[in-house]
């Protein structure tokens, strides 16, 4: 135990203000001297705040969550003069209300009490969790370590140049990161898409980390779904898949159907076109591009943090930190900037740790192609949205890999279209970028083209709601679809078909945590 507590000091030292990211550094002083033109999460976010728990008398309230509003406000503000994006400031938001945390027994005790948390918390009990933390990840990865060399033993097959033991040490790798937890995970993901660096065989085994990852219980599923709706869990739901459709390192999917008085969508003003020139493009769009029109589904998307993953990758980063600075020590070493890359790390990870954040990207980038008909990004319900939980319309659609699989046949050339025609809209027009657009990421549904509006006119015109039992015209192609996915050539002709019934793709982006935004200064330079 001993050994755990100062390893966990060493490495909660080097997680201080010297290994924070410059950009946070910045936004936490200006944040926190009241500086003129820094950016005020107050200002900008006061009519959105949750109110905290009355404080007690002689008692203070240190704590006070944002709400999903609060960071779509943040999201879109104007830049200032710090030169921060829309994400940098939505990261500190989200940071700042972490190192604000009280637990729930304390908020609105006397500020002695609150004090001695805060010590016990940071100087005692944090660096023994640091350091048990680390010991653990010994105990994963140095048998992993130990066997390394047997990757060099055994004859080399042909094809591959790989050994039969070579194949089984990769696993073994595989396994350890699994096992380690959702920055390993994450580190894995990473290197199964650099076939450049690592051998081919390795990244196709961690290419299995994108969906094997350990799931959490569904009683935390449900106790954490309950705390973001304030109702009990049968009160929200017609229907709830208990099965995940998909485990990923922070957070498990389910599919859902929301009863009715939690299903009414409010973004009807993002829906239709504001200005006369986009209610001109929407009309022209359908002749030019067949574009599809949205029908409306009270099936959602529920992702769901995994329990106490913030606290894991907090401790995992201090690791990461300290070994890194250890590395940089070297002499000749430090042209590899490690403690940078673990910095950028960390930001990225954070960013995926609040919920909040892809909520309201989600409703940046509906905003930002209102009037584009080739992507669709599905609706976020904000108001029952958290730091933890995630709701969203449900994408029916198929994965884009299926198609990279078997070809897109006559769709071919209009999805590579649809796609380059999205990607160039995000960098170049809105400077509001998608980063992480994988296969996986990315689906692909069929509808027939919306009717032509020829009138041209500002009236908003609602489109009429579905029958109650009549059947998605999108579900309905796609199963036509879904069975021949491993026969090329049936998929071919499958398409061949949907496309004389005179369906036409979209294209759908999810899992919209990751974005890249450039400051005046540097959009600016690029585009010139």
């Amino acid at each position: 135990m001993r050994t755990a507590f100062v390893l966990g000091r060493t490495c909660f030292r080097f997680q201080g203000q010297a290994a924070r990211p410059r950009i946070l550094q910045h936004v936490y002083s200006r944040l926190h001297t009241g500086q003129t033109h820094s950016f005020s999460i107050w200002r900008h976010t006061k009519h959105a705040f949750r109110s905290p728990p009355s404080p007690i008398k002689g008692g203070i309230a240190l704590f006070a969550a944002l709400s999903p509003t609060a960071f779509v406000t943040i999201s879109q503000a104007e830049e200032e003069e710090d030169g921060l994006t829309g994400e940098a400031r939505m990261l500190a938001a989200s940071r700042e209300e972490i190192d604000n945390y009280v637990p729930e027994a304390l908020r609105g005790s006397k500020h002695w009490r609150v004090m001695v948390w805060r010590f016990l918390d940071t100087w005692i009990i944090e660096p023994i969790a640091t350091g048990v933390r680390f010991l653990h990840l010994v105990a994963i990865f140095v048998p992993v370590m130990i066997t390394f060399p047997v990757v060099f033993i055994g004859p080399r097959r042909s094809k591959d140049g790989e050994t039969a033991l070579s194949i089984w040490w990769y696993g073994c790798l595989v396994w350890a990161m699994k096992s380690a937890g959702a920055s390993f995970i994450k580190l894995g993901q990473w290197a199964a898409t650099r076939s450049d660096i690592f051998p081919k065989e390795l990244c196709d085994r961690m290419s299995s980390l994108h969906s094997e990852a350990p799931a959490h219980s569904l009683k935390v599923t449900k106790r954490t779904i309950e705390k973001a709706f304030g109702k009990k869990f049968d009160e929200i739901f017609d229907e709830f898949n208990e099965t995940p459709l998909g485990v990923g390192a922070i957070a498990q999917v389910y599919k859902a159907r929301l009863k009715p008085e939690f299903a009414t969508t409010d973004d009807a003003v993002l829906d239709e076109p504001q200005t006369f020139g986009e209610r001109a493009r929407k009309t022209v769009d359908p002749i030019l591009k067949s574009s599809p029109q949205r029908t409306p589904s009270n099936y959602v998307a529920i992702k769901v943090l995994h329990p106490g993953i913030e606290k894991n990758v907090r401790r995992d980063l201090r690791i990461m930190g300290f070994f890194a600075s250890l590395i940089n020590a070297i002499p000749t070493m430090e042209w590899l900037s490690f403690p940078d890359e673990v910095q950028q790390f960390g930001a990225m990870m954070k960013l995926q740790l609040d919920l909040r954040i892809e909520s309201a990207n989600l409703v940046t980038f509906r905003k930002n192609f209102r009037s584009r008909s080739t992507a669709w990004f599905p609706y976020p319900y904000i108001e029952y949205s958290s730091r933890q939980v995630l709701v969203e319309e449900f994408a029916t659609g198929i994965p884009l890999e299926d198609f990279m699989v078997n070809g897109g046949g006559v769709f071919h050339a209009e999805l590579a279209d649809e796609g380059l025609d999205a990607f160039l809209h995000m960098l170049l027009i809105d400077n509001f970028i998608h980063a992480d657009l994988h296969p996986g990421n990315i689906m692909v549904r069929f509808h027939q083209p919306a009717p032509v509006d020829v009138s041209l006119s500002l009236r908003r015109r609602r489109d009429k709601p579905l029958a109650k039992n009549t059947k998605d015209v999108t579900e309905e192609v796609l199963e036509r679809l879904r069975p021949h996915r491993k026969d090329q050539k049936a998929w071919i002709d499958a398409l061949a078909q949907i496309d004389k019934e005179g369906f036409r793709p979209q294209l759908i982006f999810i899992d919209t945590g990751l974005v890249t935004e450039l400051n005046a200064t540097n959009r600016k330079n690029f585009l010139e």
